[in-house]
């Protein structure tokens, strides 16, 4: 690990340490470039007061014009160049050839003129190079009475190198440059270290490991997972969970309020609704959510898929429904039986006959009713035991008399036996706390381009203020008062959707539930 750690600190100390050099060279020349441009400015309007100054001069003149007398001219160009401060003034005759230097092995050679303009009678500053170094010039001419050129005046200061114009730059900025090599070189250490910290001491390519596992865990699990932040915004979200909750591809970023999603998928994501294994139903699908908070950082919610557990439940349910109807239709067997036997005991034999006739008559007439309205096997059987089931609690099961259904797909039929059977098993509910005079359910199922069942009881009603949610109940905050309606109303409803159909419920001396399930539909 502390190897590790060296590694990462020297990396990251390198790189700042490369950019502030950077920067200090960036600054160096920046201000190399200041100083050369200053220089330049000031030292060419010197050297050229110099050379024009010398130039006037009448001394200079008459030397010049009298070859007899040119052994002055040394004495007023080292005058010049003393009181000056320049390196170098130099004077040349109207050929540009020198007569005084202080460089004796350039006398008599031509002076480097450069670009300068002096020998066509103007005066010209510039950069000279020569072999031993480069010079700031000015030539000026020296003019005789006539206006004839007689001579040149050169006077030049060497150019400065970089650390000489470093020095001579205005507020030492070589000092300046070596406090911010300090404190850069500082910062870095610390900034090194302060990474490692965060990053817990791990690699660069370990973190991309970490990074690259973590993407192929979450992509990789059957079951969904769902990131969101304090702020319920969604931070990270594997293939599953967008399956599973039928999500967008920009969801990230966005608010579980945002999203297209149901009110008990939103309380659940977003916490307002807690606990372990939360029911939500989601475009046919059953999901169970479990949503784990993280301190100053969200929550994680984990997912899974259900509906094919719930689909074994209904089935389950269909079984244990049978059950109860045969063991309703056994012990409904039992107390005729006990019936006939005491019959027979008294020996009231006419009567005996009688009352056999009379449950023969009455379960044959069900059941000719039945099988004469309703030709889908499965309905009829349905509605056939639930009349025993609903016997044994003492409820009246009819049909209503317009109620007419033809065969209709084994699909559909599938779902009518379950949104049916969830409708009068909720009724039967709803009749448990009533007066026991005249309790009833009455069934009418009729088929045009859908199929129309509608569930009537003389139970107490659902309230109005719960008539919008009863469907949800279970799976929204929201408690429904006046009766639990389970899940089967849920179910019930997501089959109607599913379908392209809906259900939907008002009082009418009692509850009136209406499920309507086209014949063709979208299987949403």
């Amino acid at each position: 690990m502390l190897r590790v750690q060296a590694s990462l600190s020297r990396q990251l100390l390198s790189w700042q340490l490369l950019i502030i050099f950077v920067l200090l060279a960036s600054v160096a020349v920046f201000s190399v470039a200041q100083t050369d441009v200053a220089f330049r400015a000031t030292e060419g309007r010197r050297m050229l007061s110099v050379a024009e100054d010398l130039a006037a001069t009448d001394g200079v003149r008459v030397s010049l014009l009298n070859p007899f007398r040119r052994d002055a001219l040394p004495i007023f160009a080292e005058s010049a160049r003393s009181l000056s401060g320049a390196d170098a003034v130099i004077i040349a005759d109207h050929r540009g050839i020198v007569l005084t230097s202080p460089d004796p092995a350039q006398r008599g050679k031509p002076l480097p003129l450069g670009e300068s303009t002096v020998l066509h009678g103007r005066s010209w500053v510039g950069e000279i190079s020569t072999d031993d170094a480069d010079s700031l010039v000015a030539h000026v001419p020296v003019i005789s009475q006539d206006a004839q050129i007689i001579g040149v005046v050169a006077a030049g200061s060497d150019t400065p190198d970089v650390l000489q114009g470093l020095r001579e730059a205005p507020e030492n900025p070589l000092a300046l440059l070596a406090f911010a090599t300090v404190l850069g070189v500082a910062g870095s250490v610390l900034l090194a270290r302060r990474v490692k910290r965060q990053t817990l001491g791990l690699e660069p390519r370990e973190i991309t490991r970490l990074v690259e596992h973590r993407e192929a865990l979450l992509h990789g699990v059957r079951e969904g997972v769902l990131g969101v932040d304090e702020q319920n915004r969604i931070t990270l979200v594997n293939d599953q969970a967008r399956q599973l909750l039928s999500l967008s591809d920009d969801c990230v970023g966005r608010d579980i309020d945002s999203l297209d999603l149901n009110d008990r998928a939103r309380d659940v994501l977003t916490g307002r609704t807690d606990g372990v294994d939360q029911i939500v139903l989601r475009r046919g699908k059953v999901v169970v959510l479990n949503r784990m908070p993280i301190s100053s950082v969200g929550a994680v919610v984990t997912m899974r898929d259900r509906t094919e557990l719930v689909d074994l439940q209904r089935e389950l349910a269909v079984h244990r429904d049978t059950t109860d109807t045969l063991r309703a239709q056994a012990h409904e067997f039992s107390n005729r039986l006990h019936t006939i036997s005491g019959l027979i005991e008294l020996g009231e034999y006419d009567e005996v006959q009688r009352y056999v006739l009379r449950i023969s008559h009455r379960h044959e007439q069900w059941h000719a009713e039945v099988t004469a309205r309703i030709h889908d096997p499965a309905t009829a059987a349905l509605l056939i035991a639930k009349a025993s089931l609903a016997a044994e609690r003492g409820v009246g099961l009819r049909l209503d008399e317009g109620s007419y259904l033809p065969e209709i797909g084994e699909e559909l039929s599938a779902d009518l036996v379950t949104v049916l059977g969830n409708l009068v098993d909720n009724a039967l509910d709803a009749l448990e706390g009533s007066a026991e005079a005249d309790r009833w359910i009455e069934v009418d199922l009729r088929s045009t381009d859908e199929v129309v069942a509608v569930v009537r009881d003389s139970g107490p009603g659902v309230a109005a203020e719960i008539v919008e949610e009863v469907f949800r109940h279970g799976f929204t905050t929201k408690a429904a008062r006046g009766g639990d309606r389970g899940l089967g109303l849920a179910m019930t409803r997501q089959i109607c959707h599913r379908r392209g159909g809906s259900v939907q419920v008002h009082n009418a001396h009692g509850a009136v539930f209406t499920a309507r399930l086209p014949l063709e539909g979208p299987q949403v």
